[in-house]
């Protein structure tokens, strides 16, 4: 009877594997490399020219938003300079004609300012929503644009910040903030020509409502890197919470409820100091913005009494100068109540545009930040014109590879350790290959250079005369498709999941995928390929949801492919069944199966043998238990057998 599929040292090397590895939340489903490397954060000059550029993709609107608003401040102004000539009017004894008519007047314009107001209100928010729409669809796409790696390293925490609450951040500064802080300084240039126009000195004491802007400018100086600061935090503790959250057995199971705790209240801890910062610069901001509101309107009314009294200038235009300056306190009080949302908004933003300056390279370095970005993929420091693999033979040839160290809870460390070391392989077009080993001895590390994931910190991986890290995503995934014993199952219909892959697939096709892999329970489902599945719909156990991601690859059909314990999660009946349907469906492709079923590589026409970072043996699996080696230890411990019997 053959035991348990776990080769000699498996178990006990897996507890101090996942150990180490919890510490850089390398939990279920939220997994990253330990060369965490943030995204970048596009700096001011960029962010700057991505807002232009949005703007000149809508010109139209935003100029039509302009004369609106220009229009409506104008028509604002007549109120209370009829105002101030009815008072004079009604001081030098004038008829009720008069006054009735400039009544009349006042209200024309407030109603036209009404309605012009209203209407490029209207214009502001369809620009704000298209605007929007660009920003998201242009962040979609560079996040699918991304590698793999990049994703990994920088964590899904911060990608899914970025997409989420910082997008929505800039939508409601694009809707709502933008556009009632542009109306609000229109208003408020208008209104303080107007004082002028009244008097010059009038008009200075209400250039005193400008001193807020001092308190403004000490505000903007500092409130960009605070935002950023809040951000990023923010961003880490989601991460982090994500990581445990997904991983709530792995850490039960090892006692790590006291070590990620203790990381918990860090990431809250770095949360709670950033947003005191932020909270420490508006209790400065406001109250110095609430002062400059009184002591100008104040200052005007008294200097326009003393004027008065000598004659200078009449009641009319004191009462005016005054209407004007109380009428100026509400856009000023609009801008700087929403330069604060408009700070962190661009903060937001900047995080957003950012990801347009992340690394396409999988090379395992840190991304710059592009010049100028744009909705196309970052270009790659490699030839102007992509160069195609001339044929589909895979050559590794002196590869090394270290992560980098570090990790969620602790410093970097400052030398990364090689965990590969000098592997030489070349897998034949059509071979089957199996990659066996003890947990940690490379193979994972392996399979994912060979995918393209990852690039070799010496040495080279190439397909067909090409470096495999170097070519495109859309080239590269129909060389090269690694699946690994993680899975996901896509919100929507069996259908819907299948044509991720192929979107022209017909139900015929969709069902042979399935067949290949052994999924029959997919035609007694209720409603076949039609059934919903995820929550709110039918749920699929890890076996079968397995099974659907194999169906995709089937689809996708790759001339390489690389499974990374694909079937791991499978009993031995099906996972042995489901490994020979795929080998009939690929025949004639090449086959990587990294596995710890022996069966596997019983079935493989060479086995590759990894330890400690190094490929060990090579061969058939008849040659290597002839060899009485390593591998010859691992079969014989598969049977129930030592070595030596």
């Amino acid at each position: 009877m053959t035991k348990s599929p776990t080769p000699p040292g498996r178990a006990e090397d897996a507890l101090p594997d996942l150990a180490a590895r919890q510490d850089r939340a390398a939990l279920p489903h939220h997994a990253a490399p330990p060369n965490r490397a943030a995204l970048p954060v596009a700096d001011p000059a960029t962010t700057r020219q991505a807002a232009l550029r949005l703007i000149r993709r809508d010109g139209r609107a935003f100029a039509l938003m302009l004369a609106l608003n220009g229009l409506a401040a104008g028509a604002g102004l007549a109120g209370p300079w009829l105002l101030g000539r009815i008072v004079d009017t009604v001081r030098e004894g004038g008829g009720v004609r008069t006054v009735d008519r400039l009544a009349l007047v006042i209200l024309v314009c407030a109603m036209a300012q009404l309605l012009l107001a209203r209407y490029a209100r209207f214009v502001g928010y369809r620009f704000g929503e298209r605007t929007v729409a660009r920003v998201r669809e242009e962040y979609v796409g560079r996040a699918l644009a991304l590698p793999a790696a990049t994703v990994e390293r920088a964590g899904t925490g911060d990608l899914t910040t970025r997409g989420t609450s910082d997008a929505a951040a800039v939508a409601e500064a694009v809707r709502d903030a933008a556009p009632e802080v542009f109306i609000a300084t229109v208003q408020a240039l208008f209104l303080l020509g107007a004082v002028m126009a009244l008097d010059p000195l009038l008009g200075g004491c209400g250039l005193g409502m400008l001193c807020g802007l001092v308190a403004v400018r000490w505000y903007l100086r500092r409130a960009r890197t605070a935002y950023l600061a809040e951000g990023a935090a923010t961003s880490a503790l989601a991460e982090l919470l994500a990581a445990t959250a997904a991983g709530a057995r792995t850490v039960e199971a090892l006692g790590l409820e006291e070590r990620r705790t203790t990381a918990g209240e860090r990431a809250i801890e770095r949360c709670r100091r950033t947003r005191t910062r932020t909270l420490f610069l508006r209790s400065v901001l406001l109250p110095a913005v609430d002062a400059s509101y009184v002591l100008p309107v104040a200052g005007v009314l008294l200097a326009g009494g003393v004027l008065q009294g000598r004659g200078g200038i009449s009641l009319g235009v004191v009462v005016s100068a005054a209407l004007y300056l109380r009428q100026l306190s509400e856009p000023l009080e609009t801008i700087l109540f929403r330069v604060e949302q408009l700070q962190s908004s661009g903060a937001a933003f900047a995080r957003v545009e950012g990801l347009g300056g992340a690394s396409r390279s999988t090379a395992p370095v840190t991304a710059a930040l592009l010049p100028h970005p744009s909705g196309e993929p970052s270009p790659r420091p490699s030839p102007a014109a992509p160069v195609a693999p001339v044929d589909d033979r895979i050559d590794v040839t002196a590869v090394h590879y270290a992560y980098a160290g570090g990790d969620d809870d602790g410093p970097r460390t400052a030398a990364p350790r090689d965990v590969l070391h000098g592997v030489d392989l070349t897998v034949r077009p059509g071979e089957r290959l199996a990659v066996v080993g003890p947990s940690g001895a490379g193979k994972s590390t392996l399979g994912r250079l060979l995918a393209g994931i990852d690039a070799p910190r010496s040495g080279s991986v190439t397909v067909g005369g090409v470096p495999v890290a170097a070519l495109e995503p859309e080239v590269l995934r129909r060389q090269v498709v690694l699946v690994t014993q993680e899975h996901h199952v896509f919100l929507g219909t069996v259908r819907d999941n299948l044509r991720i892959a192929a979107p022209g697939a017909d139900d015929t096709a969709l069902r042979a995928a399935l067949a290949a892999v052994g999924a029959d329970w997919a035609e007694e489902l209720p409603a076949g390929l039609d059934t919903e599945l995820g929550a709110g719909g039918h749920r699929l156990d890890g076996a079968r949801s397995q099974q659907l991601a194999l169906a995709r690859v089937v689809l996708a059909d790759p001339h390489t492919l690389v499974l990374d314990e694909a079937t791991a999660l499978l009993d031995p009946r099906t996972a042995r069944h489901t490994e020979r349907a795929l080998a009939a469906v690929l025949k004639g492709r090449t086959v990587i199966a990294i596995a710890h079923r022996l069966h596997t590589a019983h079935d493989a026409d060479r086995v590759a043998v990894m330890e400690a970072g190094r490929l060990t043996e090579l061969g058939t699996h008849d040659e290597l238990v002839a060899a009485n080696g390593a591998y010859a230890a691992l079969w014989h411990s598969w049977h129930g057998r030592d070595a030596s019997g």
